[in-house]
């Protein structure tokens, strides 16, 4: 069983899912409900607070169990819950085939922040073509900022920080 993402990790998606009790179609023409809930959804589904909750919770187990499967460098709580964020939102299949995650799978912790920041477009169903969506820009540095809290003051593969000088 994947790990629990952290309250951290829960309240990003929450915030940047928001609440809906009908179902509706986002950008990207998808049927969603609740916080981003979107298997078997159909239009006229209807869902309550607790319902949404509980199927976000599942949800983000799922991509959590993604990330545990795809990621083999160790991750803290907090790059953990940066990175099912960006699962639950973008799509395991898309993580997989991610430089991000290539980049992330050969140490390079550093990389990640502007990897998620690459992630920022969405498909327009009505014309077919990639458009960047402000949301998605703000949730990306979200994710990015929550990667790097995971050693605040401190860089993840650094022992020392640039600008020192040696004596």
């Amino acid at each position: 069983m994947a790990r629990k993402v952290n309250k951290a990790g829960f309240d990003l998606v929450k915030h940047f899912e928001v609440f809906y009790t009908k179902a509706y179609t986002c950008p990207a023409g998808v049927w969603t409900i609740g916080y981003g809930h979107t298997k078997g959804v159909k239009r006229g589904d209807t869902v309550t607070l607790d319902e949404a909750e509980q199927l976000l919770e599942a949800d983000l187990d799922a991509a959590g169990a993604e990330v545990e499967r795809l990621v083999r460098v160790t991750l803290k709580a907090n790059q953990y819950a940066a990175l099912v964020s960006f699962v639950f939102n973008a799509g395991s299949g898309n993580f997989a085939a991610s430089t991000l995650r290539k980049k992330l799978n050969a140490g390079g912790y550093d990389d990640v922040p502007v990897e998620l920041a690459r992630w920022v477009k969405a498909t327009d169903p009505k014309t077919g073509q990639k458009r960047t969506l402000a949301g998605l820009v703000r949730r990306r540095a979200a994710e990015g900022e929550l990667w790097l809290s995971a050693e605040p003051g401190r860089f993840v593969n650094s022992s020392i920080m640039p600008q020192e000088v040696s004596r």
